[in-house]
């Protein structure tokens, strides 16, 4: 009997539309971008979607054939070149596969083109024209993807993340290989499902261990628990898109029954409507969030919302810096550790060498943020790359590019080449710092950081900051949403 053949791809990334930037080729190759047997065996220990994949087929017996994996840093709409070079590739290796029985790809769900507004509608229907008619064909997505109607194309199932902070890539990997695996053994029917509702929800409220919506993920599970659905996700989304039909999706999939899973569907995204007066996020001042850890024992954890690298920023606002220098922090007793991204000081940092002391013209390096004129010491200085050490992308090397860290009395700036996942304590231990020690910890993110950090801090703070991931729905400069849109309108 042959053995299964299983192609295995990935194209990802997440839009923001409110960053002068645009993503190509070289972002791509700068995060992630595998091809051939390294699509097969270049994950090293990280836990994400494709090692959940490759693990699932491994267990059955399959071959896995690989495509291309690639993967871009959140950040502006993706150009037609970068697309179609990587899609073309993508297609280009299905052409030279042979016989496949099935295609597995990591999306993302919010990516966006210059010129497209759905991509990934675009890629499932491309890969499903070099396929034989019914050939299965299983797609994992984010959490926080835009669910379109088109992306439900026939012989596909989607398969969400189920969890925010995202802990669950890898199984969500697992649940949407074996889920294809089960349909090529006949032993399930997928029957998909979407409801949206006109509703914009925070990430700082979005966390599915949290009221409100941990009370949907409640339904959902007792819905999985019953047997009648196959998978459930709930799709927040990103909000930093400007598009028509945004809002918040449930996808549902039951064994054949297209009604049940209509129906399940319906009654999640009905859920989560209804509590939508409960999502508005609890966000602080900045300076008052200065104040209160200036003057409260143990560290207090500050997410820095509106400039969240995971969300699309450049993480080169200077607000935090600006509140800190101007509130007297860096006579603080305790260390207070920072991040930005700025490529130029950094260069400059490893061209003085440790020890050295520069005047610096800090951030604004990608959006054209206000630039702050800075005297530090230069410290500890490294290649920026880290191996994540906790829940998320467990075993992930990140590379940020050279890195230094600027002394300006308390005050210790992580000063990186490009934008980073705030999400893993490494992010500050690879240069030196244990989080738990300091007495002011700022993360740029609004709600994944909280996993990694939030065990080590005495108290976790959101400040309403300015920048292209801010945090309160009602500043979101959007102007092609479909209107009425919660909490935009009274609805």
């Amino acid at each position: 009997m042959k053995s299964l053949r299983i192609a295995v791809g990935q194209l990802a990334q997440e839009t923001n539309h409110f960053v002068p930037m645009r993503t190509t080729l070289d972002d791509f190759a700068a995060r992630l971008l595998l091809r051939g047997d390294a699509v097969l065996n270049g994950w090293g220990d990280a836990r994400v979607e494709v090692p959940g994949f490759l693990s699932v087929l491994a267990a059955a017996g399959a071959e896995p054939v690989p495509l291309i994996a690639a993967g871009a840093d959140s950040g502006g709409p993706v150009t037609r070149a970068a697309f179609e070079t990587l899609l073309g590739e993508m297609l280009a290796a299905l052409d030279a596969a042979g016989r496949l029985d099935g295609v597995l790809l990591a999306l993302h769900g919010a990516m966006v083109l210059e010129d497209c507004d759905d991509p990934e509608a675009e890629i499932i229907s491309r890969v499903r024209a070099k396929l034989p008619p019914a050939t299965p064909v299983g797609v994992s997505l984010d959490l926080h993807a835009h669910v379109t109607a088109e992306m439900l194309q026939p012989d596909v199932h989607l398969v969400g993340y189920r969890a925010y902070p995202h802990i669950d890539m890898y199984e969500t990997g697992v649940r949407t290989a074996e889920l294809l695996l089960d349909r090529l053994a006949g032993r399930r029917r997928t029957a998909m499902a979407l409801s949206k509702r006109p509703m914009v929800v925070s990430p700082v409220r979005a966390r599915t261990v949290e009221a409100p919506l941990s009370e949907v993920v409640a339904i959902a599970d007792g819905m999985l628990a019953q047997g009648t659905l196959l998978h459930a996700a709930l799709f927040p989304v990103q909000p930093w898109l400007d598009l028509p039909g945004l809002g918040f999706a449930a996808l549902t999939i039951a064994d054949g029954d297209q009604q049940a899973a209509r129906q399940a569907a319906e009654e999640l995204a009905d859920a989560a409507f209804s509590r939508r007066h409960r999502f508005e996020p609890e966000l602080l001042p900045l300076d008052e969030v200065i104040r209160v850890g200036l003057a409260s024992p143990g560290m207090t954890l500050v997410g820095d919302a509106g400039d969240g690298p995971t969300g699309g920023a450049g993480a080169d606002q200077t607000e935090v810096l600006r509140g800190l220098l101007a509130a007297g922090a860096d006579r603080a007793e305790g260390v207070i550790l920072l991040t930005l991204c700025d490529p130029p000081a950094a260069a400059a940092a490893h061209a003085a060498g440790t020890g050295a002391v520069l005047d610096f013209s800090l951030g604004g390096h990608f959006t054209g943020a206000e630039k702050i004129r800075l005297r530090a010491r230069i410290g500890t200085l490294a290649d920026g790359a880290y191996v994540a050490r906790d829940a998320g992308a467990t075993g992930f090397v990140f590379q940020n590019g050279p890195t230094a860290v600027l002394e300006a009395g308390a005050l210790r700036i992580v000063v990186r080449t490009r934008p980073g996942w705030e999400w893993d304590t490494n992010m500050y231990r690879s240069v030196g710092f244990d989080p738990a020690a300091a007495s002011m910890v700022f993360v740029k993110s609004s709600g994944h950081f909280r996993a990694a950090f939030e065990p080590l801090a005495a108290r976790t703070l959101i400040a309403n900051t300015a920048g292209p991931t801010i945090a309160d729905m009602r500043r979101i400069p959007w102007t092609r949403v479909t209107r009425p849109l919660f909490p935009i309108d009274p609805i």
